[in-house]
């Protein structure tokens, strides 16, 4: 297996992690036009109170950086490490789908119970990544 195979995932969520952003820029933008509301009031970014399907999508970007970046340093240790075998590579996979499935619940639903079952269902398939991993370093 080739050595990227690992890292492809890493990048796609990267793109991902950067489609969201655009997403929230534009989406803040229209909202601050659409009711005069003045940008310089966005000075701390919380304290703004934007609608909730402009939220949901700064919520969501946040959120690309907080299990994700565990994701980030074990597709890089196992990349480094020449660890990469179909089963890491599939979880890595598993983990990217469901993050993107997470972004699209969170953002466009309001559904907070699917959201969970798929957050979860990411989570598993990090662990997958960390525990297999762990036991091939020690």
């Amino acid at each position: 297996m080739q050595a990227s195979a690992i890292l492809q995932p890493v990048v796609v969520l990267g793109l991902w992690t950067s489609a969201i952003m655009v997403w929230m820029f534009i989406a803040r933008i229209r909202s601050a036009n659409a009711t005069k509301f003045d940008i310089q009031d966005a000075l701390h970014a919380k304290s703004v109170t934007w609608p909730s399907d402009v939220a949901r999508v700064g919520e969501n970007y946040d959120h690309l950086f907080e299990q994700p970046t565990l994701f980030y340093a074990i597709a890089l240790t196992i990349a480094i490490m020449g660890h990469g075998d179909q089963t890491a590579v599939n979880a890595a996979w598993a983990f990217v789908i469901f993050r993107v499935l997470h972004s699209l619940v969170q953002t466009l639903s309001t559904n907070v119970t699917l959201r969970l079952g798929v957050f979860w269902l990411s989570w598993a398939a990090l662990l997958v990544l960390i525990i297999r991993e762990a036991m091939m370093i020690f």
